[in-house]
């Protein structure tokens, strides 16, 4: 049975991403300070989140919770390992008996 990682880790690392790429665009463009104090403790609670998160998670093996620490694509990164090879995966093949 495959367990999806949990929704609160998925939502704190797109918000990571999205926070991370208004930043960048509101630096090279117009740089409104009003937006980059906004966006920058808005991006730090969510990479840390991510982090904490992704720790905490028994079933993450450690080059998982290593891939978290990427600022800004760490989180989908983790995510991302963590759906295609997750260790809560059944590796159990059925068995018909004729």
């Amino acid at each position: 049975m495959h367990h999806r990682p949990p929704s609160h880790l998925r939502i704190a690392s797109h918000v990571e991403l999205i926070s991370l790429i208004v930043m960048l665009a509101n630096v090279f463009t117009v740089h409104i300070e009003s937006i980059s104090s906004l966006m920058g403790p808005a991006h730090g609670c969510a990479y840390l989140f991510v982090v904490i998160a992704t720790a905490r998670l028994r079933q993450a093996p450690t080059t998982v919770k290593m891939l978290a620490l990427i600022p800004g694509v760490g989180g989908l990164l983790a995510l991302r390992q963590l759906d295609r090879f997750g260790p809560a995966r059944d590796n159990t093949e059925e068995v018909i008996l004729s």
